[in-house]
């Protein structure tokens, strides 16, 4: 691990030495912000680090993945990983000329070492960050929700970097990933993006929204369903998980309609949200997502209105387990489940500066989290 760091500290140094605006540099005297010293949150968290993203497979009904094989796995799988994370889709050759174009991609050149090193390296950079820098996606997904309210994870980097432009300059520009991204985030955020490591409570809740129609046609057991975070996750002025993270779910059995009438059923269970980091956090069914639920029904009957497409039919004996009934079609694209946290866990949060915390809306409905605090 720490031959890694120092791998990944120097490919980022070499990096810098040619976009030396670029304020990713790791140089052991990084700036540290007034509102969430980098060290200041390792002390108070007894410098633990958010959870790694757990391994996830792809959905056969969806064209967004999570590709997160640990390192042990082969070169050929780590590449096809950062290849996922910056074009979509892994790319077709041999792992180095593969592995150059990437890196010119993401720097606007090839890096030193071997192809383990470089490998690991970009990984870190992507995903992972250090104690004094975020990482590539932690900056980008909290520059999206500035600008949008929220985020795009399904979309791979080079979409994301190309949107984020044509909302702030107006046209798509060219030139090495990280070097526009870190123009925009100037323009957008001047005084720098930094994580500060928070404890996210116990049954804070999550709500998340189908992207596809489910059916007994379209999926089958093992299956990953990746849903879209319906309203952002914070808790005071710390932004955990905005609007748009992928919420995971899995197909656990599947029954076609049956004689006599009897219906088809498909049954599901809710794994875990994606917060800023990235990583992932562990949800279930209980008590609190039930009363979330009721909650947000009365709130908007009364209002004259209906909370359609909600689906909270309790656990099938797994936790965070859903049992659908009826017609094929009855799981549709937007429909709504509510889930909550398993378990208190750190992460990664963002602490959102008073400059922008009207771009919250605190006129509008409560986001999760704000109402998810246990009660002593």
């Amino acid at each position: 691990m720490k031959k890694s760091i120092q791998k990944f500290a120097a490919l980022v140094a070499a990096f810098t030495m040619t976009f030396p605006a670029c304020s990713f540099a790791d140089d052991g005297a990084a700036p540290e912000p007034a509102n969430a010293p980098a060290a200041e949150a390792s002390a108070q968290t007894g410098g633990t680090e958010a959870p790694a993203p757990g391994p996830v497979t792809l959905s056969t009904i969806t064209s967004n993945t999570i590709v997160t094989p640990t390192d042990s796995k082969p070169a050929f799988e780590m590449l096809e990983r950062i290849e996922s994370i910056v074009y979509g889709s892994k790319r077709e050759g041999g792992l180095l000329n593969r592995l150059n174009d990437v890196e010119r991609t993401i720097f606007g050149r090839e890096l030193p070492g071997s192809l383990t090193e470089r490998q690991t390296a970009l990984i870190d950079f992507l995903e992972r960050g250090t104690d004094t820098q975020p990482s590539v996606l932690f900056k980008l997904s909290v520059a999206e929700w500035g600008v949008e309210q929220e985020i795009h994870p399904t979309w791979p980097l080079i979409r994301r970097i190309d949107v984020m432009e044509g909302i702030l300059e107006g046209t798509v520009q060219g030139g090495p990933l990280v070097s526009r991204l870190e123009r925009l985030l100037m323009k957008l955020l001047p005084e720098g993006i930094y994580a500060t490591q928070f404890e996210l409570p116990k049954e804070t809740i999550v709500k998340g929204v189908l992207l596809n129609t489910l059916t007994v046609r379209n999926v089958k057991v093992d299956d990953v369903i990746i849903l879209a975070l319906s309203e952002q996750i914070m808790v005071g002025d710390m932004l955990v998980a905005p609007k748009g993270s992928r919420v995971l779910a899995h197909i656990t059995k599947v029954k076609p309609p049956r004689s006599f009438g009897r219906p088809s059923e498909i049954e599901m269970q809710i794994d875990s949200v994606e917060v800023l980091g990235p990583s992932m956090v562990s949800v279930n069914i209980g008590d609190a997502a039930k009363k979330a639920m009721e909650a947000d029904s009365a709130m908007i009957g009364a209002a004259g209105a209906s909370l359609a497409g909600a689906v909270l039919l309790g656990p099938v004996g797994l936790a965070g387990g859903f049992l659908i009934r009826g017609s094929d079609r009855q799981l549709k694209e937007g429909t709504l489940f509510y889930a909550q946290t398993s378990d208190a866990a750190q992460v990664s949060a963002y602490q959102v500066p008073t400059q922008i915390t009207p771009l919250t809306k605190p006129g509008g409905p409560a986001p999760q989290g704000t109402h998810s605090m246990p009660s002593y």
